[in-house]
């Protein structure tokens, strides 16, 4: 039951973890949006995987795990006070720390190993412990259409340049990764059959990284919590010759040459995802 325990545990936090796997950093985007139904769409900056920047932090965890085994303090039976240890009492303490050391050990052992083959499967066959993991989810990034650049700066911290074209005659969400479905979104467009298109940026506010559900994924990723999350830092900017009909921009439509923008200035106090509502002519 205790090892079910554990293994449920892990199962929850790697659930947890495959929400926010992935998460922006600092990053420029922008959006054009035109009446006849075409539209581009870039981004450039910083995306986290956290389940590279968890192996990252294990292994340096690891490093500094080393333990040291020291003697308790010994006690006169009769009147409780303390005395020095004789020889075979203090092999017996570090016989006893050795023994728990070991289950300690290899609990952390299985634990590991069972979030592992998890995290595994979470990334489509990416085995985040392996040396290679962060190189081989680059190359998968730039087998698909639209990543232009994907370098591995480390600890799971990818700076990317991606930018598309086309006819929103389909629903749009940015990322959409192979073999990796389970990601918050960082940018979608929903058609609505009136002609109107929303716009929503979910992965564009603290609500991605300060949730209760965000907060343990976060400690299961890097064992630092919150605060080790990556730092939300952007600019997301849509420009259309549609129809505003809502926005949540502090500033409300700027006039510009190609219609009307809406700029989104993101970081970790923004509360509020950016959303907009634009009405086409698609």
């Amino acid at each position: 039951m205790r090892r079910l325990a554990a293994i449920s545990a892990v199962a929850v936090g790697v659930l947890l973890l495959a929400g926010c796997m992935l998460l922006p950093g600092k990053f420029t985007s922008e959006l054009d949006l035109r009446k006849d139904g075409t539209f581009s769409f870039a981004y450039k900056g910083e995306i986290h995987l956290l389940a590279l920047s968890k192996m990252a932090a294990d292994k340096r965890n690891n490093e500094d795990a080393e333990e040291v085994f020291a003697p308790s303090a010994c006690y006169t039976d009769s009147s409780g006070e303390e005395r020095a240890c004789s020889k075979n009492e203090i092999a017996d303490q570090k016989a006893n720390w050795e023994e728990q050391r070991a289950i300690a050990k290899e609990n952390v052992a299985q634990k590991k190993k069972s979030e592992e083959a998890m995290m595994k499967s979470m990334l489509g066959g990416i085995d985040p412990a392996d040396p290679r993991a962060a190189q081989e989810f680059a190359e998968r990034l730039r087998r698909q259409h639209g990543w232009k650049s994907v370098i591995d700066k480390g600890d799971g911290r990818f700076e990317v340049d991606y930018a598309i074209t086309g006819r929103l005659d389909h629903d749009f969400t940015f990322p959409m990764i192979e073999k990796l479905p389970m990601v918050t979104p960082f940018v979608t467009l929903i058609r609505r059959n009136d002609g109107s298109v929303r716009l929503e940026a979910p992965a564009f506010s603290s609500a991605a990284t300060s949730s209760p559900m965000m907060g343990m994924a976060a400690a299961s990723a890097n064992n630092g919590g919150a605060d080790s999350m990556p730092t939300l830092d952007g600019l997301l900017t849509l420009v259309t010759d549609g129809d505003i009909l809502t926005n949540n921009t502090d500033d409300g439509p700027i006039p510009v040459p190609r219609g009307q923008k809406l700029v989104w200035k993101v970081n970790a106090r923004t509360a509020a995802a950016p959303a907009a509502l634009v009405r086409t002519g698609s």
